[in-house]
């Protein structure tokens, strides 16, 4: 397709959007009684209209019900965690048994660590991506602190190479292979939320299990982002929050993924509480854990049915589109202001770089842009022209059109703010 920088040719684009109508079934802020340009759907996605109704019908049933909500509610308090597990399957490619939600991202890596980080004396080491999401850094660096290590031997981290902004595959299967039987754990977030690159997960788990070690993947920026299979790739775990693209509030519920070879090992050890156990004999109160046989066994508490609701509620809207359609938006929306971003780069002499992949098999929703002379004064400019983006240190600004509510429209209007921003703070 050649592509224009004119709102004639936008509006076109957004004519022949098969996915524009799932616009209008989001609520947006405003600017000046318009909705805003809202890029940070790679940071809390907005809210769908159905959400208050799914929270509402919960807060009707508590009211009506009180304790008896847990089993005589429309969707049982007890086990509606489960309704999550079918549709979240088909996001992140794995068996809907290999899926749970509770508790949120951290914790969640954290209780898996539990499993699959098992330090030994000869294998201790963790591999991970170098200036990995900071939370991912402090999640590795107590994890080895607590089993006695010191940071700095057992955790290896990936390096970029000298001027370049991304990883290589074949530098990452290199330190997997020099790492050898010492590594005990291969832990990487699927897409990097700096520069928005995917990581070619495939090929990564495999490398990892032939020097024996168990692999993992932080999905917090991919899941609802990249097509993803989980149980093909083989990956032992995963873990992902709800409230990025997966619109289901801010801090929300995070789901996990387990492989289906470990539900039923007596082998492997795991935090347990009592939503973990068999759900037929759980208010037996029995004193011996019996686990359930699925990945529902790693559950610890109860549901927390009001966050789980408005999860439920986008999940219903995954459901009606399918991951195919949103993804093929998704591919032509990113191009779209690849483009506009390039032509207002050459019309303002080269103000800024793109430092995400080019290739659209290494990328997802988001692009990053890296300023070379407004700086936070650009940033600045667009929030306070009705531009919802995201600001990372030194000099980045993130750019995520996540494809059920942004338009092309969206992304010509950025490109004339953009200019205007430039020439205003140059």
């Amino acid at each position: 397709m050649q592509f224009k920088n004119t709102k004639a040719f936008a509006e076109e684009l957004d004519k022949n959007d098969p996915l524009r109508s799932y616009r209008d079934r989001f609520l947006f802020p405003k600017h000046k009684g318009n909705d805003v340009i809202y890029f940070t759907g790679n940071s809390l996605g907005l809210q769908p209209k159905n959400a208050q109704e799914y929270v509402n019908e919960i807060m009707t049933d508590w009211s009506q019900m009180a304790v008896e909500g847990h089993f005589y509610a429309d969707k049982p308090w007890w086990d509606y965690h489960e309704r999550l597990a079918e549709p979240l399957s088909k996001i992140v490619g794995a068996k809907p048994s290999e899926i749970t939600v509770m508790n949120t991202l951290t914790i969640n890596l954290h209780l898996l660590m539990v499993s699959f980080y098992r330090p030994t004396a000869k294998r201790y080491k963790i591999i991970c991506e170098e200036k990995a999401f900071p939370s991912d850094q402090y999640l590795l660096q107590s994890q080895v602190r607590f089993h006695g290590y010191d940071p700095k031997d057992a955790i290896v981290e990936i390096k970029k190479r000298e001027g370049e902004h991304n990883f290589r595959t074949e530098d990452i299967l290199r330190t997997i292979k020099e790492t050898g039987d010492a590594c005990a754990l291969v832990f990487i977030g699927g897409v990097n939320y700096y520069t928005g690159q995917v990581f070619d997960m495939e090929t990564i788990t495999k490398a990892g299990h032939e020097i024996g070690a168990f692999v993992g993947w932080d999905l917090a920026h991919a899941a609802g982002n990249i097509e993803l299979k989980l149980h093909d790739w083989d990956a032992d775990f995963a873990a992902w929050c709800s409230y990025k693209y997966m619109n289901s509030g801010p801090g929300n519920a995070s789901g996990c993924y387990i492989h289906e070879r470990f539900h039923n090992s007596k082998e492997i050890p795991r935090f347990e509480g009592w939503w973990g156990t068999n759900k037929e004999d759980r208010f037996l109160m029995k004193p011996e854990f019996e686990p359930m046989p699925n990945a529902d066994a790693w559950q610890v508490s109860n549901a927390p049915v009001l966050a789980l609701a408005p999860y439920l509620a986008s999940l219903q809207l995954f459901e009606e589109v399918g991951v195919e359609p949103l993804f093929a938006k998704r591919d032509l929306i990113v191009q779209y202001l690849e483009f506009i971003l390039k032509d207002i780069d050459a019309q303002v002499a080269g103000s800024f770089e793109i430092i995400t992949p080019s290739d659209p098999k290494q990328r997802g929703t988001q692009l990053s842009v890296f300023l070379h002379g407004s700086g936070k004064s650009l940033f600045t400019y667009l929030m306070d022209n009705g531009v919802v983006t995201d600001w990372r240190e030194p000099n980045v600004i993130r750019l995520a059109p996540a494809p059920f509510y942004c338009s092309f429209v969206d992304m010509y209007n950025f490109g004339q703010l953009l200019k205007k921003g430039i020439e205003a703070t140059s």
